[in-house]
């Protein structure tokens, strides 16, 4: 899996903040350690501080913060077996991001269990190759959206409704700045907006970044051969 350059330097006016994020893989059994480090990594490169200084600590109900010269940056984190992935911002916008390798699931019965009707019947409906991949595509958008809003899947984010994909399956994107289009909606307001793009590669992923308020700016990813879900 090809690992994002999330802090562009350009000439001319310093950019807007901007959402970021960095993924890649991780050592199996090591995720945990790996995320930990990446987003130790990425907050010394946006901040300009030394990565020793910056510390990873959490609040009562589990939500993820940086102690030290990055404090007040908004971060998300996520691993699962084999991958990770973490967001960050030095804007007001709370993150969330949620990760998953695809892999062989009872998709169409997970699906009727907890993403409501209508994406299940969607789910069942699809081809039997690409169930997996659309399961993961919904469930990691309603942990992204759970994160963003700072509760996870907690105060009703499991029974959170999604929408289904308007486009399917997912198409290249064109460019390398993946835009939050507005209207995606997640019963939380027109300004809360979430965006899905699944890796192709030795290592296949899902990934949903969710961003609770308007960013100030695009997020910037180095697509690669990644592709993007589009949703209404």
């Amino acid at each position: 899996m090809r690992k994002q350059v999330p802090f562009p330097r350009t000439d001319g006016p310093p950019d807007p903040p901007r959402p970021a994020v960095r993924w890649g893989p991780a050592p199996e059994g090591d995720e945990r350690a790996a995320t930990h480090a990446a987003l130790v990594a990425s907050a010394a490169e946006l901040t300009g501080s030394p990565a020793h200084l910056i510390r990873v600590a959490h609040d009562p109900g589990g939500r993820p913060r940086l102690t030290g010269p990055a404090a007040g940056v908004q971060v998300s984190l996520s691993h699962a077996a084999g991958v990770f992935a973490v967001a960050l911002s030095r804007g007001p916008a709370a993150l969330g991001v949620d990760i998953e390798p695809v892999r062989p699931l009872p998709a169409a019965a997970l699906a009727r269990r907890w993403l409501g009707d209508t994406p299940a019947d969607w789910i069942a409906g699809l081809p039997r190759h690409e169930r997996d991949e659309a399961f993961l595509v919904l469930w990691t958008r309603k942990e992204a959206i759970g994160k963003a809003l700072g509760h996870g899947l907690r105060r009703g984010g499991l029974t959170r409704p999604v929408a289904v994909p308007t486009d399917w399956p997912p198409a290249r994107p064109p460019g390398r700045r993946l835009p939050f289009p507005p209207g995606t909606g997640t019963g939380t307001g027109s300004d809360t907006v979430t965006t899905v793009v699944t890796p192709a590669g030795s290592t296949r992923a899902v990934l949903s970044i969710a961003v609770s308020g308007r960013p100030a700016a695009p997020l910037f990813a180095d697509l690669g051969d990644w592709r993007t879900a589009a949703f209404q």
